[in-house]
């Protein structure tokens, strides 16, 4: 892989951190509404995270930002902490022991975050089944887009979607038309913008003209009723070490299951987009290095009040394009946010709730894995299913559940697919069946049978090789090639272990070749060889087995001939 050179790439990497911040202001402002901390902290996430996670992580282009699966599960620790602890009486409701409860998940999640870096867990992620993530991503959606209808009519959002979907008739009856026209324009520029220019960003451009045309409506008629973003003070952003005052452990400990959630769904979110970085520069990424970034990025940003993010495929493509090259361009990309954060705020409060929601709108819609939804007739039963019931699972769940719930079903359905294939690719059969050599006599040919394995004995086949087994037990010998089996799993070593004890009892001389050393090992620990098997019936070749059973078969057949003439010469002397 060619060094980079940062002075060749840095008009690029700055190019490419000014357009991504220009993407994360409207995104920052909306995902930290839809958080229930506020635009403000949506922006703090935004600028510590890609600072942080820029300068540490093992993705040079990566973007950092908050994203929706992140934003949704952030949106559930605030609830639990109103539900908990009861408001507060500061402008987000929450008291002490509230924001203690919600700094505390989110600087465990980076904590976790960073604790999976270094158990290397970054390996194991591409192992999730495609039906498992496409139905994780458009439950994902379908949540964000839910969670955007009462907005667009003027209302604040229930959380859950059982609760909006039960009670949506009542904004509906009292819709305002104000913000529902004021989201139809946010709407319209994010999809038709695109189509006069993409040199400025649709997102950016809809924040602009939704904030204006309420702006100039309002000078025009009353639109009173159109719920606007709280006040944004403009300061710099300091700790908020003062909720320690409030410490207890049983807060800390009841934060712990929603951190491992963030943290899991942070990596899922990360490690992907950095596939796609990889995909677009033609570089490779440092996974696990990656995930410390983000933890050690996710961890700062919750002292700052800053709910964790993950990698932004949107602000990561963007940056790319427009000439990012390397970590410094998400360095640029913070500090350009934190300059907008000193900067802004009193613009800030004349943005709509509405248009916030018009933007959440189209990035749930765009989260939706619609390519993978119009499969699902043309792809197995079992995979659709896969997909949809993550899926539903995500929406009314929990975002955990549906991935753990998914790549289950996805493991069954695979193991019972390879155990299928195990068993067509078998082969057993009568010795004569499988070799032509005339030297081996017609008796041992007809008296013993072969069964080649092919693939890892493992669990999934297991109920079939026993049942597979049991059935021979007319023949004197039975020769098990293993040439073809890699490994073997504990419950497959126990299952073979079982059936050679169940034929060694019926009086069947058994035979194995083809085990590599592994394998051998592991027999040895259930002592078969020697107790089971005699030590010289194991082969490292079929053809050295034949040989060593004809052989055994031609004295047996030589001693058997003598035997019958003595008894016959013993007779002639009687």
């Amino acid at each position: 892989m060619a060094k980079i050179n940062y002075k060749t790439n840095l008009k690029g990497d700055l190019l490419g951190g000014l357009t991504a911040a220009i993407i994360a202001i409207p995104v920052g402002l909306a995902f930290g509404e839809a958080s229930g901390l506020g635009p403000k902290y949506g922006l703090y996430t935004a600028a510590i995270l890609a600072i942080v996670a820029s300068f540490v992580g093992g993705t040079k282009t990566l973007i950092s930002d908050p994203t929706g699966p992140m934003t949704v599960v952030a949106a559930t620790v605030v609830t639990a902490a109103l539900a908990d602890f009861g408001p507060g009486l500061d402008g987000l409701g929450l008291s002490g022991p509230a924001w203690l409860y919600v700094v505390i998940t989110f600087a465990l999640t980076g904590l976790f975050q960073i604790i999976f870096g270094f158990l290397n867990i970054a390996q194991y992620i591409k192992y999730i089944p495609f039906p498992v993530v496409s139905g994780f991503m458009g439950g994902i959606g379908v949540i964000i887009i839910l969670l955007q209808l009462y907005p667009l009519m003027g209302y604040d959002s229930p959380k859950g979607a059982i609760n909006i979907m039960s009670g949506i008739m009542e904004p509906i009856r009292g819709l305002k038309y104000e913000s529902l026209l004021l989201g139809g324009i946010t709407v319209a520029t994010i999809y038709l913008f695109p189509f006069i220019t993409k040199k400025v960003p649709a997102i950016l451009m809809a924040l602009i003209v939704g904030t204006a045309s309420y702006l100039i409506l309002n000078y025009f008629a009353d639109f009173s009723a159109v719920q606007t973003i709280s006040s944004f003070k403009s300061e710099v952003p300091t700790p908020k070490l003062d909720v320690f005052e409030h410490f207890d452990w049983g807060i800390m400990a009841s934060c712990a299951g929603l951190a491992v959630t963030l943290a899991a769904l942070g990596t899922i979110d990360t490690l992907l987009t950095s596939v796609v970085a990889d995909s677009l520069t033609k570089t490779k990424h440092k996974g696990n290095r990656e995930l410390i970034g983000q933890g050690l990025g996710n961890f700062i940003a919750a002292l700052f009040g800053g709910f964790p993010g993950a990698g932004s495929t949107t602000g990561t493509v963007i940056n790319i394009k427009s000439g990012g090259r390397t970590n410094i361009s998400g360095i640029t990309k913070g500090v350009i946010l934190l300059i907008v954060i000193l900067t802004m705020g009193p613009y800030v409060m004349y943005i709509p709730k509405a248009v916030l929601a018009g933007i959440l709108l189209t990035i749930g819609i765009g989260i939706v894995d619609v390519k993978g939804l119009r499969l699902l007739p043309k792809v197995p039963r079992v995979d659709a299913f896969i997909l949809l019931l993550t899926l539903v699972i995500t929406v009314f769940d929990t975002l955990l559940d549906a991935v753990a719930v998914g790549a289950l079903i996805a493991t069954v359905s695979f193991m019972k697919k390879m155990a299928d294939v195990m068993d067509d690719m078998n082969q057993d059969g009568e010795l004569k069946d499988f070799s032509k050599d005339p030297r081996i006599p017609k008796a041992m040919g007809d008296r013993v049978f072969v069964k080649v394995l092919d693939g890892p004995m493992f669990f999934g086949f297991a109920d079939q090789f026993r049942e597979q087994m049991r059935a021979i037990d007319k023949y004197e010998a039975l020769i098990i090639d293993m040439k073809r089996v890699p490994f073997m799993d504990e419950t497959g070593l126990i299952v073979l272990e079982e059936a050679i004890h169940e034929l060694h009892i019926k009086g069947v001389d058994l035979y194995i070749t083809g085990a590599n050393d592994a394998i051998y090992t592991q027999l040895v620990k259930v002592k078969i060889p020697g107790n089971l098997v005699d030590e010289d019936h194991f082969f490292p070749f079929f053809k050295h087995c034949l040989k060593h059973i004809r052989y055994s078969f031609e004295e047996k057949a030589a001693e058997d001939k003598a035997a019958g003439i003595s008894e016959a010469s013993d007779k002639i002397e009687e």
